[in-house]
């Protein structure tokens, strides 16, 4: 808590939380999301709450249209506590539907765009989904009638849903028909909320078995919210760039819920191409950005990004990887104003758990930041045992971000929860200062002949090679040694000499962290709709060169 006490963070005590939870609350916060949208309504109506396509959407223009959608969704028979698919792109829909269904008292279970139809059909039947408001576009998409258990009553989908239609059509939704609508009065008054209704539903990327749905309740969204405006310091003439799948909870905290809680600008911004990108942030004055590595790394290899007026960019948070310091230190030289804070979270943790503090980024470029002021982290060894400062285990995080479990699943609760802990599957540790590290996921962890290898550290000076863009690490199965190192690289301007990469390597690392074989690709590195690099194609890959 040390590194926060020059950071407007409010006063906090003890609450006893989901049955088994003792956690630090913020004593005076709003009740819900909707509540923090009202209080910004309430602020600046006139102010700017959404940029998309040229087109401009202030508060009070986003509450009418909320309001007017709530009535659409109440007459479909939606209700408090329905869960209610969102299959919506990053546009302004997707706001407005998530905040008609908060009004509701509804549960919002936005997906990915990119989720094909098994998909679809498992999530709408583990949530028992009774609506789903979807883009014109995707709903083909869609079960269909009759396919797959929509339901745990294997129900169809056309004649047990509630279906509205995203797009310009009569019968359809857009933000132009809900502003024309006719005012409903108080036909759809605003439901009360507790702090612990679910409020949202956001399935895990389910890399092993089925997704899992982690329960966001409306304490753990105003937490959130809270702490990014406290620990970045956001104020309502902030401008952030939604860059990243609105329906993954980086976009839905990061720039969203925490734009709507300051009363800041939300800048939806089209799918990234870096010329277009920075077009958007010189344009809109953009201040606020929260992306993976890759993109800063994109923006700085186009020649535009030289020139472009990015002054008003004050605050360059990321996460999901390290950021190389060959790209900090680019950033840092080309926008000396602009503060990188790197911050790690989780769907679990409702966004992030951890951040750096402004200014600390270059002194401590290997570590995800501290333990956020209501958080709570722990290294604990494979007993469930505390470790000291310094070790190396898996990160246990509590606190009031922290999700109560999954929906409709208690054996996975139960696994991946103790004492109101949420078990991360990630390998990390914090040191006498405070700063925490994360090296790499139990399950991507090598080991060589005995040797422990985190991905992290030889993947940071693979990047360090000149005009590499993107860097991996697999294991390469041996009979040997169990696992050797293979490396997957991705730098359309770097020199592809395996020898020279190898030896760059060795005079930098222990001799058994030095990839053995590398692999030039030329294409990027394969990721998820979140930008996280997915390990597993690399492995099957490797696996078809072997």
């Amino acid at each position: 808590m040390s590194h926060w006490l020059d950071y407007p963070v409010p006063p906090m005590h003890l609450e006893a939380l989901y049955g088994d939870r003792l956690v630090r609350c913020f004593v005076e916060r709003p009740i819900s999301l909707f509540a923090m949208f009202e209080a910004s309504v309430a602020r600046a109506p006139d102010a700017e709450a959404i940029v998309f396509d040229g087109q401009r959407w202030s508060y009070a223009q986003c509450e009418r249209a909320t309001r007017h959608l709530a009535v659409r969704l109440a007459a479909h028979g939606v209700q408090r506590g329905d869960r209610v698919v969102m299959l919506i792109d990053n546009r302004p829909e997707f706001i407005v539907t998530l905040l008609a269904l908060q009004r509701l008292g509804a549960i919002a279970v936005p997906v990915g765009v990119r989720e094909q139809r098994p998909g679809l059909e498992y999530i709408i039947g583990q949530c028992g989904a009774t609506g789903v408001v979807v883009d014109a576009a995707l709903v083909p998409r869609l079960p269909e009638s009759g396919h797959g258990a929509l339901h745990t009553s294997a129900a169809a989908l056309s004649t047990t849903m509630a279906r509205l239609v995203i797009g310009d059509g009569a019968d359809e939704v857009s933000m132009a028909n809900l502003l024309g609508a006719k005012d409903a009065g108080d036909a759809c008054s605003a439901a009360e909320a507790a702090g612990t209704d679910t409020a949202v539903i956001l399935y895990t990327s389910g890399t092993t078995g089925n997704p899992k749905g982690a329960m966001l309740t409306q304490l753990n969204i105003v937490h959130s919210c809270v702490h990014y405006e406290a620990c970045m310091r956001l104020q309502a003439s902030d401008r952030s760039a939604l860059a990243v799948p609105a329906s993954h909870v980086t976009g839905l905290l990061a720039s969203i819920a925490s734009m709507l809680k300051v009363g800041g600008a939300i800048i939806i911004t089209p799918p990234f191409k870096a010329e277009s990108f920075i077009a958007t942030l010189a344009a809109e004055r953009v201040t606020h950005t929260l992306m993976v590595p890759a993109i800063y790394n994109l923006c700085l290899l186009h020649p535009s990004f030289a020139v472009a007026d990015l002054s008003a960019w004050r605050i360059g948070g990321y996460g999901g990887a390290p950021m190389p310091v060959a790209t900090i230190d680019a950033l840092s030289e080309r926008l000396p104003r602009l503060l990188l804070l790197n911050a790690y979270g989780a769907t679990e943790a409702t966004s992030p758990a951890t951040m750096m503090p402004a200014g600390q980024t270059c002194d401590h470029a290997d570590s995800v930041g501290v333990v956020l002021p209501a958080a709570d982290i722990r290294v604990m060894d494979e007993a469930g045992r505390e470790l000291p400062a310094g070790e190396t285990g898996e990160l246990w995080i509590a606190g009031p971000m922290i999700v109560p479990g999954y929906w409709n699943n208690p054996e996975a609760t139960a696994a991946s929860f103790t004492a109101g802990y949420w078990h991360s599957g990630d390998l990390g540790s914090i040191d006498d200062a405070g700063y925490v590290r994360v090296f790499d996921r139990k399950k991507d962890m090598l080991n060589r002949g005995g040797f422990k290898i985190y991905s992290v550290e030889v993947e940071n000076v693979l990047m360090a090679w000149p005009g590499m863009s993107e860097a991996a690490i697999v294991g390469r199965s041996c009979p040997v040694l169990g696992e050797r190192v293979h490396a997957f690289v991705h730098g359309p301007g770097a020199l592809k000499d395996d020898a020279a990469l190898r030896a760059f390597c060795a005079a930098r690392l222990a001799d058994y962290k030095v990839p053995e074989t590398v692999t030039w690709c030329d294409a990027p590195l394969p990721r998820n709709a979140n930008g996280k690099l997915m390990k597993r194609l690399l492995r099957e890959q490797l696996a078809t060169m072997i």
